[in-house]
């Protein structure tokens, strides 16, 4: 491809550079040979990126003053992101689509134009797989599920019955949707419990990304929505009925319990635990290993916590605060220990 063929897609100017430039992928600065895009952000890995053997860079606007001859400059106020969004223009072309000989397929299963099926994969009776989506090696799709155009679902995925996904949605490894919730009720004579119905949904929107091994359950009774643009780290839990806004980050070990709510634009970072029926505000940051408790509501309402706002520990609190607390313990830790001497 062309380098003005990217900028005229990707709607970058070049300021510098042969526009008829081939670039073939996009490479690390360290690694780039003349037919590839490398990116950088500040002065510093400009610097780095204009004397690599790239063929083009990309980089922010007013990042230098002076380019090298003969390499294609591109500049943008989002490098990162434009650099991003070549690559993906850039990357090969996957396979041909075909339905592998082994895959097991359900007599009213409806399969649209340019569906792939890999080896052993089964799709059950009733199921929908729209146009260019690639189901892979045994994944199992169940009776009534329905998924969108062009979504990628890679191997030993499982999605239950009833399971609903958007367009464009990537499913990694090992992932399963729409399992049973974890409800049950006790019996306060005996102590043994009984399933609480799990016969609710779950709707995965566009654009939504799940990592390898992670975990969404259905709804109780209603359904658990996952909302678009969301993406999901590896070995995440999404308890039953739930509700997950858009572009919500979601990081390793993140444990959702039931009937949560997330804003939009939220981000959980690794191994956050949040308790049943909590609430998280739009655009709120909870730090590594940050706890919230059952029905606590973590928003601008609840707990005057505004977009942006980066809370730690357990329970989960704005970071300055955390920071006071620390600094208030560790001065009365030397304290006590002054007083010990004497």
């Amino acid at each position: 491809m062309r380098l003005s063929e990217l900028t005229e897609a990707l709607g970058a100017k070049q300021v510098a550079g042969d526009p008829t430039q081939a670039i073939e992928g996009v490479s690390s600065v360290e690694a780039a040979s003349a037919t590839h895009l490398v990116f950088a952000e500040d002065a510093t890995s400009a610097a780095r990126a204009l004397v690599s053997n790239a063929g083009a860079v990309v980089l922010r606007r007013g990042c230098v003053e002076t380019y090298p001859t003969g390499k294609g400059i591109v500049e943008t106020e989002q490098p990162r992101l434009w650099f991003a969004r070549a690559a993906k223009m850039l990357a090969p072309p996957l396979s041909r689509s075909s339905i592998h000989s082994t895959a097991v397929i359900g007599a009213n299963a409806h399969l649209d134009e340019g569906v792939s099926i890999g080896p052993c994969a089964v799709i059950d009776d009733g199921a929908s797989v729209g146009a260019g989506t690639r189901i892979e090696a045994g994944a199992v799709i169940g009776d009534g599920v329905q998924i969108g155009r062009d979504c990628r679902i890679y191997p030993r995925v499982v999605l239950y019955p009833g399971v609903t996904l958007g367009n464009r949605v990537i499913v990694h490894a090992g992932a399963v949707l729409g399992a049973d919730g974890f409800g049950y009720v006790r019996d306060a004579k005996t102590g043994r419990y009984t399933q609480f119905p799990q016969q609710g949904t779950l709707v995965i929107e566009d654009d939504v990304e799940i990592g390898a091994n992670t975990t969404i359950d259905r709804g109780a009774l209603r359904e658990t929505r996952i909302g678009r643009g969301t993406k999901t780290d590896n070995l995440v839990h999404v308890g039953h009925n739930c509700e997950i806004g858009e572009d919500v980050i979601l990081v390793t070990g993140v444990g959702i319990s039931g009937s949560c709510t997330v804003g939009n634009g939220a981000v959980i970072a690794g191994q956050v635990g949040i308790g049943d029926h909590a609430h998280i505000g739009p655009g709120v940051i909870l730090g590594g290993q940050a706890g919230v408790l059952s029905g606590k509501t973590v928003t601008n309402e609840g707990m005057g916590v505004k977009p942006g706002t980066v809370l730690w520990g357990t329970p989960a609190r704005p970071l300055m605060q955390v920071l006071r607390e620390q600094a208030v313990l560790t001065r009365l830790a030397k304290g006590k220990k002054t007083g010990n001497r004497g």
